[in-house]
């Protein structure tokens, strides 16, 4: 999986996934982590569909949905431009978070761990982070 670099933003797609899916996942991550400054233009479909040597109808479906999210927003004539609001990337990175919350309660459930052990490892694993840093 080859990474591409388009317009601030990374790209890694994986061809048994959807690729739409990871437009969306890519473009909601870059904002979240604040690769992509508010306000930014991001690169127009046809730019990043050829940057990332898919179809344009991908990109589009991937920026429609960013658009209905208030992620983005569509100047006629001009492009797309990530949101200035805050509270909206705010509720993304929200999103995000309780998406790997749950990825990780689930994987750590099905490998036969309860609360109970789950907390104590992520004490004992922050306890580690927090001696190497400190």
């Amino acid at each position: 999986m080859e990474e591409v670099r388009v317009g601030g933003m990374r790209f890694a797609l994986d061809l048994s996934q959807p690729l739409y899916e990871q437009v969306l996942d890519q473009v909601r991550s870059s904002i979240a982590k604040g690769e992509i400054a508010l306000g930014d233009k991001i690169p127009s479909v046809r730019e990043l569909a050829q940057a990332l040597k898919i179809n344009p109808n991908t990109v589009m479906r991937a920026y429609q949905e960013l658009e209905r999210d208030r992620l983005t927003e569509t100047r006629r004539g001009q492009g797309t431009y990530i949101t200035t609001d805050m509270n909206v990337v705010e509720g993304i990175r929200s999103r995000i978070a309780e998406q790997a919350i749950d990825e990780f309660l689930t994987k750590m459930s099905s490998l036969g761990f309860d609360d109970g052990e789950i907390d104590q490892l992520l004490r004992k694993k922050r306890g580690m982070d927090d001696e190497r840093n400190g």
